[in-house]
């Protein structure tokens, strides 16, 4: 399947439904313009690759909502070169638009069958993080932190405190937290030992679960 005019049509569609819905950063809008997030998905959901929605990508999983990936992204204050770490690699997709913002990401799934697919597919498109891990997410990744951004992208039941203390003294931690519906939550560092919380606004994940498969 190929990228073409069409879709970047459809991108920039996408890109205008985010600005009426609040995104300002022109880094993050300008990211998901260049994203072909139609590549990301199963063949059936390709011809609403653009609409602001969830899609299933099999193992009971979805690529996040075009909004929720742009707002999360927002959240983290993205620098060219900044490190982040990434909960749930998913589809990709999330990584893609990080990458696009000349992040250097690292990104653990824990679902077996979407970490060797994904592993595959992203360098496939162009996309290298600097690491794709199958593993914990609930751990981090101490041996690359500290970092300045952490992003989770599935619904975590608590606030593992690996991540809090993986990040550097300002960095960033984005996670939703709750059962069925979660609080969209950021956590910035602002000593070793002190945080800040905002909580900002509902939102739906699938869960955030221990290492499996």
């Amino acid at each position: 399947m190929k990228d073409t005019h069409k879709h970047q049509g459809l991108r920039n569609q996408l890109v205008k439904t985010l600005e009426e819905k609040g995104i300002t950063d022109k880094n993050v809008l300008t990211a998901i313009s260049k994203v072909p997030r139609h590549l990301f998905m199963d063949s059936g959901f390709v011809d609403f690759a653009y609409q602001d929605k969830a899609f299933p990508i099999g193992a009971d999983q979805t690529i996040s909502q075009p909004y929720t990936v742009a707002f999360q992204t927002e959240l983290l204050n993205i620098e060219p070169n900044d490190e982040i770490l990434e909960i749930g690699t998913g589809s990709g997709y999330q990584t893609a638009v990080l990458l696009e913002m000349d992040a250097k990401v690292y990104t653990i799934e824990r679902q077996n069958e979407l970490f060797k697919k994904t592993k595959l597919f992203l360098p496939k498109i162009g996309y290298k993080p600097k690491k794709i891990i199958f593993g914990d997410g609930y751990k981090g990744l101490l041996e690359n932190a500290p970092f300045k951004g952490i992003i989770v992208t599935a619904g975590a039941p608590f606030v593992p405190k690996p991540l809090l203390s993986q990040l550097r003294i300002g960095g960033r931690l984005v996670i939703p937290i709750g059962g069925d519906v979660q609080t969209m939550t950021l956590f910035i560092r602002t000593s070793e030992k002190d945080f800040e919380k905002h909580e900002l606004g509902k939102f739906r994940f699938v869960p955030m679960l221990k290492k499996r498969n």
